[in-house]
């Protein structure tokens, strides 16, 4: 018998000083059974790093030809794509061709750099690629805010993430790596 999602509520209040963008949202994430908590909770950071009123989740891990994320425009046109993690060239080929933005947090420590050597030669050539990596500690840091029901301030501004809750604050500071900045 295959395993169910875990549900998990989360309500996010952003402050995006850098963007100017204001806004609370209540979300419902299905947490897949092979998904770790780290994970989850880069899914949560990647959507307030983009969050607009169109921004939403999308099935994750269950399908192939979905983002983790995703904004469409009212004729069903993928603005923006958010993968998550060290894909391979042509999952970023094919979110290139398909998105007018496609924007790749890695995460994993030591596995990004090795990754980012084989891969950056051929990734350069996109145009419409960001790719932003998030530090393994601050991730790790993040893992250990989950509960079954969450709330947390973010707040962003001079490229630095803060996501606090009544009694944690784990603050992150995205690098990013293509293009170059």
């Amino acid at each position: 018998m295959a395993l169910k999602a875990t549900i998990f509520k989360a309500t996010l209040h952003i402050a995006d000083m850098d963007r100017h963008y204001y806004a609370d949202h209540h979300l419902t994430i299905a947490r897949h059974p092979s998904e770790t908590d780290e994970r989850m909770m880069i899914r949560l950071l990647a959507f307030a790093l983009n969050s607009t009123d169109t921004l939403e989740f999308t099935k994750g891990l269950s399908t192939d030809d979905e983002p983790e994320l995703w904004q469409k425009s009212l004729t069903d046109d993928i603005e923006l794509w958010v993968e998550l993690g060290l894909p391979d060239e042509d999952r970023v080929r094919k979110a290139c061709n398909r998105s007018q933005q496609v924007i790749l947090y890695t995460y994993g420590g030591r596995a990004v750099p090795v990754w980012w050597e084989k891969h950056h030669n051929k990734l350069e050539r996109f145009g419409n690629l960001t790719i932003v990596d998030l530090p393994a500690e601050n991730t790790a840091a993040l893992a250990r805010l989950v509960e079954r029901s969450m709330t947390f301030q973010v707040s962003m501004q001079d490229g630095e993430v803060t996501f606090s809750n009544d009694t944690d604050l784990v603050s992150i500071t995205p690098e990013q790596k293509l293009p170059k900045v």
